[in-house]
């Protein structure tokens, strides 16, 4: 699937998952301009970040926006640079999977590619919750539907 694709999995949501498409892919960009302010609005103030599944460093749960400025600030302190390109849009329900590859900087110069899954809730145009998956279809799952 190319980068920027949408897949529908329900027309009669079309309008409410274009724009909980839109509210994901505002947040990538704001994340990968490093633009805190933006990035944050976009979150619901009682919304989670799950890192539980991570593989590297941060990993836990964060919540509220005072939590989510704590992994913010953790990346930012941990990492150079990260940019994240997504590769595809899966709609259900409230819920958008998006598989990515996230290009990673470290303090020392070092450059790694993690590829992952994120699974993002969004309701009333916020994002509530952003799991990570190491694996498409386990992202698939968590939102219900299969590969």
């Amino acid at each position: 699937m190319e980068s920027g694709t949408f897949v529908r999995s329900r027309d009669t949501a079309w309008a409410m998952s274009q724009d909980s498409v839109e509210t994901v892919r505002r947040h990538n960009e704001a994340w990968n301009r490093r633009d805190l302010t933006t990035w944050l609005a976009l979150f619901h103030a009682d919304a989670e970040i799950d890192w539980a599944r991570s593989r590297g460093p941060l990993k836990g749960v964060y919540r509220s926006h005072s939590g989510l400025k704590t992994f913010w600030d953790e990346f930012g302190s941990t990492f150079e640079d990260v940019q994240v390109e997504m590769h595809g849009f899966t709609e259900a329900g409230s819920e958008v999977v998006v598989p990515n590859t996230a290009h990673v900087r470290g303090r020392e110069g070092i450059e790694v590619i993690a590829r992952s899954a994120f699974v993002f809730t969004v309701e009333n145009g916020q994002i509530t919750r952003l799991r990570l998956f190491q694996e498409r279809a386990e992202a698939l799952e968590a939102a219900g539907l299969r590969e």
